[in-house]
């Protein structure tokens, strides 16, 4: 785990857990592990950085004994360690936070009703379970 980041993100998501799927694929540097906000770990995770899942509708991404982003943050974050044309995504920093969280609000409170939902979180393949946290 040392030197890898963690994304918590909402795993009877659709379009949450198709974004783990699209970060996976592109994740050739292996950076990345993962946590359902509803597993142990994530409540863990979440908890000992005092983060109520119930008030944060986002996906949080953790860089270990360093920080924490949440929303826009957390998107633009892993699009930018994701490297190559995905780091050009970086230029949106340049909106202000609050007009990027508006955006990302507004689609994480539809994302069920436009993705729809699942009825427990995603099993990981045997192959990606290793990618995953308990």
């Amino acid at each position: 785990m040392e030197n890898k980041k963690i994304i918590l993100f909402d795993g009877v998501c659709n379009l949450c857990n198709g974004s783990v799927q699209f970060v996976i694929k592109r994740d050739k540097k292996d950076i990345f592990r993962y946590a359902a906000l509803q597993s142990g770990a994530g409540q863990e995770l979440a908890a000992q950085r005092h983060i109520d899942t119930s008030k944060v509708d986002s996906i949080i991404l953790i860089e270990p004994g360093v920080a924490y982003y949440t929303k826009s943050d957390a998107a633009l974050e892993i699009a930018r360690e994701l490297g190559g044309l995905w780091k050009l995504s970086t230029i949106f920093t340049w909106i202000p936070t609050s007009i990027r969280n508006g955006i990302y609000d507004f689609v994480a409170k539809n994302r069920y009703k436009w993705f729809g939902k699942q009825e427990s979180c995603m099993i990981p393949t045997p192959e990606l379970k290793a990618k995953f946290l308990d």
